[in-house]
């Protein structure tokens, strides 16, 4: 059973899409032959789309673009003079250096939930991933639903079941977003200020936001991704020694399709000694590691009533460390030096170099130095698979995460209750975690893709006062999603509380605490409207 669906495409769409894409019937390809503002303007409105990548370049960006002098290119024919050339460079000046210098943008499509976090997982690399709050996943490929087939539950006596569940969950999603849609237009009425358009943006999102724990992980998701040679060498060696079948098949295709891009950057993926050893080391060491745990911990029991979120770690001089790296650069004296004439200062003293180094802060994109890099935080967080989704792609943290099952329970959201919806919801959770059950005698690394995105996986975060402020300021706006703010909220408060830096939660001055509000997205949305009257207010020869 083949899990992708290709897209079709007429004669003469196929003559426009070869010349930017490097195959027309894979779920994989990277893009070609296009300035690097239109590659990021599509992925940016690849985000918020039902639609290919390939199908949404036809029908909103190839009438803006002049596509005339391209006719003879193919991006779908292989790249043999480039990967000479590069061969030559790479004798000449090493393979890493070179590698780090060409990068490539790669649509990832029809990949499952589970999937994107481990595309996602990488530092060095971009990522935009198709939202659950913009976009509704009824749309169909093919007929089908939208959820990844493997290929092995496919031909098993479990199959029909899968799918018949699967599908029963799509159609409750379904059923409960037109409920709760209406739910939240009968109950927060749209104010004079408000245009429609971002009134129904907001609506839309509250009730795209309150029914998304019902879709399983095995939901498609599209990705995009940029990344440079070194990383994705890096991310496919590690994709192949993955457990998951649906990861090592999507890191062959990964593969074929960067090859026709940057050949020579990824030469070492199939050397034995190189790329091949080193997927099977990263494969010893797993397979070692849960032979250590079922031996010393062969019964789990997690402890009960443990809280969301916990600051497990953190360094109690962090703040004296921290106000010896802010002074550092503008001293002659030595780090151990510098800390000790730190620690014999006031606390009023200290505040002060904070404020100083901190300054003027007059929105949340301006961001202190690295001085506050030395002040680390640990973090263990129980929640729901969906809001670990939005966290997980912070790229600056230490970040692991265990096995989504259904040991944890699952969230569910006030207003389905209020709107009589909750008995809908937890039949979901019932058939997933039954389902689940089913799968994980046979199928242990495959069971999770029936698991629903409402049920709890526990994951740590490890980071530094800057990431923190980064993600708490960001993740606690108005407009983010309540479980996820409501991490972000409580983080904060540890790190001021627990840890005692109350000066690092004061240079956090973008931190939103309040209760979650009727419609979050409004404001954002709002703002949206403005710009976009603005924008089209604009004589046409003052836009461009």
């Amino acid at each position: 059973m083949n899990p992708y669906l290709a897209e079709e495409f007429t004669p003469a769409e196929t003559d426009i899409l070869r010349r930017y894409f490097t195959n027309l019937d894979k779920p994989v390809f990277a893009l070609v032959n296009l300035p690097e503002v239109v590659k990021g303007a599509l992925f940016a409105r690849y985000s918020r789309s039902t639609k290919s990548l390939r199908r949404l370049f036809l029908d909103e960006f190839v009438g803006e673009l002049d596509i005339s002098g391209d006719v003879s290119i193919d991006a779908t024919v292989g790249l043999r003079r480039a990967e000479e050339l590069y061969d030559r460079i790479f004798l000449e000046y090493g393979d890493d250096s070179v590698a780090q210098l060409g990068g490539v943008h790669l649509a990832c499509e029809q990949a499952s939930n589970i999937l994107t976090k481990v595309l996602e997982w990488g530092r060095l690399m971009s990522y935009l991933e198709q939202s659950t709050r913009y976009v509704d996943y009824l749309t169909r490929i093919g007929g089908r639903y939208r959820y990844y087939r493997d290929p092995e539950v496919g031909e098993s006596t479990l199959s029909g079941r899968y799918v018949s569940d699967m599908d029963r969950m799509f159609e409750a999603y379904g059923e409960l977003l037109g409920v709760m849609t209406k739910f939240f237009q009968t109950h927060i009425s749209k104010t004079p200020k408000d245009a429609d358009f971002a009134y129904r943006q907001a609506i839309q999102a509250k009730a795209l936001d309150t029914v998304r724990g019902v879709l399983p992980a095995a939901t498609m998701s599209n990705v995009g991704m940029y990344g440079t040679g070194q990383s994705y060498e890096l991310l496919l060696m590690r994709m192949r020694s993955h457990q998951l079948p649906e990861v090592q098949n999507y890191a062959e295709l990964m593969l074929t399709e960067l090859r026709k891009v940057i050949p020579s950057f990824l030469k070492r993926v199939d050397l034995k000694d190189r790329g091949v050893e080193w997927s099977a080391y990263m494969g010893d060491v797993q397979e070692s590691m849960e032979s250590v745990v079922s031996y010393l911990l062969p019964e789990e029991t997690p402890s009960a009533d443990v809280p969301t979120v916990q600051l497990v770690d953190f360094d109690p001089d962090a703040e004296i460390k921290m106000v010896a790296s802010m002074l550092y650069p503008y001293t002659h004296l030595p780090s151990q030096q510098l800390e000790q004439e730190v620690a014999a200062m006031s606390v009023e003293e200290r505040v002060s170099v904070m404020r100083a180094y901190v300054g003027d802060r007059s929105n949340r994109r301006h961001k202190p130095g690295r001085a506050l890099e030395r002040s680390i935080y640990q973090f263990d967080i129980l929640a729901d698979y969906g809001a670990f989704r939005d966290l997980q792609r912070h790229r600056m943290l230490t970040l692991e995460w265990q096995k989504l099952s259904p040991r944890h329970g699952y969230t569910q959201p006030e207003a389905l209750e209020a709107a009589g919806c909750a008995k809908i919801f937890d039949e979901v959770m019932e058939r997933s975690a039954t389902l689940y059950e089913l799968l994980n005698h046979d199928f242990p690394e495959q069971a999770s893709y029936v698991v629903s995105l409402a049920y709890k996986v526990r994951f740590a975060i490890g980071l530094n006062a800057r990431s923190a402020m980064h993600l708490i300021e960001l993740r606690t706006t108005p407009q983010g999603h309540p479980t996820y703010r409501e991490i972000g909220q409580e983080m904060w408060r540890l790190i001021r509380d627990k840890a005692g830096h109350t000066a690092v939660a004061e240079m956090m001055r973008f931190v939103d605490l309040r209760e979650e509000t009727p419609l979050g997205r409004l404001a954002a949305e709002r703002r949206t409207d403005k710009l976009r009257q603005l924008r089209n207010a604009l004589p046409e020869s003052i836009e461009r």
